[in-house]
């Protein structure tokens, strides 16, 4: 059977691709529902991703699983004792980072911080600095570093510290900010 007609368009009802099997809501019935297959495993089957098949999905008004269903169907690997990963702690776990926390993390959870963060909220108003938006419309304000976080006797001073909405902040940590505005090495504070 010819997809063309004789002007060399494709026909109605027919697709210049080989048809699929998860193009068919009765194949998606079978695997996906009587099955209960993911669609991540299905997809890899025919390699296309995931998305795709979940098009097809709602193309044919298959309802998907909910989360806590599709936790249900999943192998989440050995529990307790069985478990190769069970009772260790400390250097016995692959991943164990030496039993300190990241410098980073470690300062962002000191009294030192929390208390420079409320100050700093207070005295700009909880408003960015660079374009004035409140933490009340869409935009979320965070404390921004003018001299930068490695400089460790800077990071919680007070004159170091500003209010900028997390778009401002992407821009000041961007390529585009070729002024350097609210960017400052070691010395003074910038605009």
């Amino acid at each position: 059977m010819d997809m063309k007609d004789n002007k060399g368009r494709f026909q109605k009802g027919h697709h210049w691709r080989p048809p699929k099997p998860f193009w068919e809501r009765d194949y998606l019935i079978r695997e996906y529902v009587e099955k209960g297959r993911s669609s991540t495993e299905i997809a890899d089957e025919h390699g296309i991703k995931p998305m795709s098949l979940i098009y097809w999905l709602q193309k044919h008004g298959i309802p998907r699983r909910t989360t806590s269903e599709a936790r249900k169907k999943k192998h989440w690997g050995a529990s307790g004792a069985s478990n190769p990963m069970f009772g260790l702690r400390g250097d016995q776990v692959p991943n164990w980072k030496g039993g300190v926390a990241p410098e980073r993390q470690r300062f962002y959870s000191s009294l030192a911080w929390k208390e420079a963060v409320q100050v700093v909220m207070g005295r700009d108003s909880g408003v960015c600095r660079r374009c004035g938006a409140n933490p009340n419309g869409y935009r979320k304000i965070v404390i921004h570093h003018l001299v930068p976080f490695k400089v460790k006797r800077l990071r919680a001073e007070l004159s170091n510290l500003i209010t900028l909405c997390s778009k401002c902040h992407g821009f000041v940590h961007s390529k585009k900010n070729i002024n350097g505005e609210f960017i400052s090495r070691e010395g003074g504070v910038t605009s």
